[in-house]
C-alpha cells in the first residue's frame, strides 16, 4: 500500500491529535477518513451537479435529438 507524508505545523497536529484521541482513534486513521471523506463529498457534490444539468435541459436535449 502506497503512503503519503503530510506536513502540519505545531497547532495543526496538536489540533489532529486531540481530535482524534477524542474519537478512540489514531491520527492515522482520523486523517485517512477525513481524506477519503474529503474526496467522497466532492464526487457526491459533482454527481448532484450532473444531475440537476440533465434535468434541467432534457427537453432541449430531446428536441435537439
Amino acid at each position: 500500500m502506497a503512503g503519503l507524508n503530510l506536513r502540519f505545523t505545531d497547532e495543526e497536529l496538536d489540533a489532529l491529535r486531540e481530535r482524534a484521541a477524542a474519537e478512540g482513534r489514531s491520527m492515522q486513521a482520523f486523517a485517512h477518513d477525513a481524506v477519503m471523506g474529503a474526496i467522497n463529498e466532492h464526487s457526491r457534490l459533482f454527481n448532484e451537479a450532473a444531475e440537476h444539468v440533465l434535468k434541467a435541459s432534457a427537453e432541449l436535449n430531446r428536441r435537439l435529438a
